[in-house]
């Protein structure tokens, strides 16, 4: 008769609490992280945006990363993204009820950049 092992459910379980009991500032960091994420979410807190309108005003960001950003943002459920059936087609970025909660964590950062740098 074969013993039967316990561990490796042992193991996955104490991974998945691990897991679970990650810090909420380490959780919300890696919502936030990106070198261009605070910054689309400092333009789309002044309201709807269109890709090109969130390019311009995010010098130096590429189309690929900023794209990238946006998916990611959208997979967190921080904003959402609205395709119009339009010739030619017009996209719209906008915050959701979670993205429009980082308010006061933008504007905090606003604040300390400008007394600090």
């Amino acid at each position: 008769m074969s013993k039967i092992s316990f561990a490796p459910l042992v193991d996955a379980y104490a991974d998945k609490v691990a897991a679970d009991a990650r810090c909420t500032v380490e959780r919300s960091a890696d919502v936030l992280s990106g070198k261009w994420t605070t910054l689309i979410l400092r333009d789309l807190l002044g309201g709807p945006k269109r890709f090109g309108e969130l390019r311009r005003s995010l010098t130096g960001v590429s189309p690929k990363t900023l794209t990238d950003r946006l998916k990611s943002l959208e997979a967190e459920g921080v904003l959402t993204r609205t395709l119009y059936p339009e010739m030619p087609p017009r996209t719209e970025y906008r915050l959701t009820e979670k993205g429009t909660a980082l308010r006061p964590v933008i504007e905090a950062m606003a604040r300390w950049g400008e007394v600090w740098t």
